[in-house]
């Protein structure tokens, strides 16, 4: 069955962690009603507001990227990782295994994050700041951060508002994106079969 589904940041409820370090708002997590262990894919936007432990997700890979705010360390000497999460829109690709330990370089920040299962799909993640086409790819997902982007997709048309985006699972869909600001910026998530 194919899903093309629009979504708002500002909608999406904030679920607290289990340690009380941020939230999370969960976009999508596929296929529907799978939890935490049985995921093949998943996308959120977390804020962290207090340094501790990140959770390890054995068989996941996992892409991060800072939207807001000082940025954190992430680091673990045992897995020889030691990362400066500190420019905006710039991805992180690391292995979901690993237990980071994480610093807040500041305040709290807000960050975009990707999961996949590994074995399964692996994801692509880019941030467009001009017109541009858009690779078809059976999972994704579009995210305007800045400034509104028009977006088609065959007979699909529509404009996202900054914080505002779709996704889809079940066709490939491939896109035209064309910014209606100048200083916009666009998340692309492409996810593709191992």
């Amino acid at each position: 069955m194919t899903v093309l589904q629009r979504f708002a940041i500002d909608d999406l409820k904030p679920t607290p962690w289990k340690n009380g370090g941020g939230t999370t708002r969960e976009i999508v997590c596929q296929p529907p009603g799978a939890g935490m262990d049985g995921f093949d894919w998943r996308v959120s936007i977390a804020t962290i507001a207090a340094a501790g432990p990140f959770s390890a997700f054995p068989n996941v890979d996992r892409v991060i990227m800072l939207l807001e705010g000082a940025g954190v360390r992430l680091h673990s000497a045992a897995a020889g990782v030691d990362h400066r999460l500190d420019t905006p829109l710039l991805p992180f690709a690391f292995a979901g295994d690993v237990a980071l330990d994480c610093d807040l370089l500041g305040g709290p920040s807000a960050d975009f994050n990707v999961m996949t299962r590994r074995g399964k799909l692996r994801a692509e993640v880019q941030v467009l700041r001009a017109a541009d086409g858009i690779a078809p790819a059976g999972r994704g997902l579009l995210l305007a951060l800045r400034g509104a982007w028009h977006l088609q997709s065959g007979a699909e048309s529509f404009t996202c508002d900054a914080g505002t985006g779709v996704w889809w699972d079940g066709t490939m869909q491939g896109w035209q994106a064309a910014p209606q600001a100048h200083d916009a910026a666009l998340v692309v998530v492409r996810l593709l079969p191992v």
